[in-house]
């Protein structure tokens, strides 16, 4: 990433140097190649029967748009510092060449933002993604931390105008959430996400200690993609699965929709069981369970390097929350850190309002 903290000038060489990496990164995406796929793409969408499958129209739909936008904003990115290069070099006075800084600066950083597209090319990468959040120990402090989460995230996915919904909502007996899954139905939520996967820990004076105590509260985040291909290696026998019709709500948790369509299933061979209560419609929150177990099964299969789900035997037992990733400290300082990529960021109140696109960007750069 470029550093642009301390600009005073603004030479001809800034500007070359910016072209050149701009024409890198257009480059290493293979726009022409995705010119050519956005074809075929939208020649499909004009086919009589387009609409015969709603799932995988859909699916075309959303990569069209998701191309579109990566052509125009690589278009966008050169026409603009072709245009500035010209203004520059029409300026013969150096005080008035540093009238644009800013628009250097804001080219740069919208550079910045459009290069994190070629780190993520990993299997699924382009995938929406499935984010859930569970209280550690701790109780109420730990249900209100998960309540805290499901803030920041909703927050931060509002700002991107990301389109979620909220699958499961359990909350906690006395304040907070239990837990909470959403559908994050963005092309690459997967892969700008799937580093948020660990656990979270807050430091702060406990609003639920009445003798003003500091407390260090966890909470799990468990990020997974969305899988909507037919890959036999992702099937899962009949014989392993376990269907049961729940009435949300009930003591202790409080459901998004509290009828009997919600839906249990259960991995016979692991024991794990997922719920999905969010549509009115049995059919469709059995759809979605399905979608989060065969995630889940996948990060086992990819965990243990098995070549299909049907190879997973035994009773699965997950090993915490995995390692810690991230702190928040409100006290005895103000500061959020990334433990892997160093990001250290002073405001933990707007991290908290949702502003973590440097520790998301941080992380989609980290290898």
């Amino acid at each position: 990433m470029y550093n642009i903290l301390h600009m005073n000038d603004l030479r001809k060489r800034d500007i070359l140097d910016l072209q050149s990496d701009i024409e890198k990164t257009i480059k290493s995406l293979n726009l022409d190649q995705n010119k050519q796929k956005l074809m075929e793409l939208q020649s499909k969408t004009l086919e009589s029967n387009f609409w015969a499958d709603n799932k995988e129209a859909k699916q075309i739909m959303a990569e069209i748009a998701y191309i579109q936008d990566e052509v125009s904003t690589a278009e966008a990115l050169k026409k603009d510092i072709d245009s500035l290069a010209d203004i520059f070099d029409s300026i013969t006075k150096e005080t008035e060449q540093n009238l644009l800084i800013d628009d250097f600066l804001a080219l740069r950083e919208r550079l910045d933002k459009f290069e994190l597209r070629k780190f993520l090319s990993d299997q699924y990468d382009s995938s929406p993604a499935i984010l859930s959040i569970y209280a550690g120990q701790g109780g109420t402090e730990s249900n209100d931390w998960v309540e805290m989460l499901f803030r920041m995230y909703t927050m931060y996915f509002d700002k991107q105008n990301w389109k979620y919904t909220i699958s499961e909502m359990t909350k906690g007996n006395e304040t907070g959430l239990q837990n909470v899954t959403i559908y994050i139905d963005e092309p690459f939520a997967y892969g700008t996400l799937k580093k948020e996967h660990g656990t979270h820990r807050l430091v702060r004076i406990s609003p639920f200690n009445s003798q003003g105590l500091r407390q260090t509260t966890f909470a799990g985040v468990e990020v997974l993609p969305m899988l909507e291909n037919e890959d036999p290696e992702l099937e899962i026998p009949d014989k392993d699965i376990l269907f049961k019709a729940v009435k949300s709500g009930g003591p202790g948790g409080q459901n998004v929709n509290k009828t009997s369509s919600a839906v249990q299933i259960t991995h016979i061979p692991t024991g794990i069981t997922v719920q999905s209560s969010s549509e009115r419609s049995q059919l469709q929150n059995r759809e979605n369970a399905m979608k989060i177990l065969k995630a889940k099964l996948w990060r086992i299969k990819e965990e243990e390097k098995l070549t299909k789900i049907s190879d997973i035997k035994g009773e699965y037992k997950i090993a915490g929350w995995g390692n810690q990733i991230r702190n928040y400290i409100l006290h005895p300082y103000k500061m959020v850190k990334d433990l892997r990529t160093g990001v250290e960021l002073n405001d933990p109140e707007s991290v908290l309002n949702g502003d973590i696109d440097e520790l998301v960007e941080a992380e989609i750069r980290m290898k």
